[in-house]
């Protein structure tokens, strides 16, 4: 494995984390809630098909501008630099399966990284703790028998 030093970006990355870590904070401080992106973008769908308007209103303005942050990052650092360019080399089909099997994972596992990995290890969570291994354990399972067992580069 090489570095490609001209692409290491430790102030970048650092920046991101303490503004991830931020915005956790502010939320669970100012309104109670844990920024866990699976149930922020949950809450607000479940609200928006939720048969009384009372039913899914509480929250659904935080979760939809949190969301809207999450969107509008990339615009905003535009201004002040180059976006990195993206590139999925796996199929269409491939990206739609891996999102929906993460979709159900979150439901599963009762929250995403972002809930357990951030919010949930900052609080010292166990559960938290088992439910991120987990995910970092099938993740590089899966990079191992993708890769070097079924031989798909990536």
């Amino acid at each position: 494995m090489n570095i490609e030093w001209s692409l290491f970006t430790p102030w970048s990355a650092l920046a991101g984390g303490v503004l991830i870590g931020l915005a956790a904070a502010l939320l669970i401080l100012a309104n109670g809630r844990i920024a866990g992106i699976s149930g922020l973008l949950g809450g607000l769908l479940d609200g928006m098909f939720a048969r009384s308007a009372q039913a899914g209103d509480e929250g659904r303005g935080e979760a939809a501008l949190f969301l809207l942050g999450l969107l509008a990052a990339p615009l905003l650092w535009q201004l002040f630099a180059t976006v990195p360019e993206s590139h999925f080399s796996g199929s269409p089909i491939t990206l739609v399966v891996a999102g929906l099997l993460v979709g159900v994972g979150t439901r599963y596992g009762s929250g995403c990284t972002s809930g357990h990995g951030v919010c949930g290890l900052s609080r010292l969570s166990p559960r938290s703790l088992i439910a991120t291994l987990c995910f970092m354990g099938a993740g590089f399972v899966t990079v191992h028998v993708v890769r070097h067992l079924l031989g798909v580069a990536v």
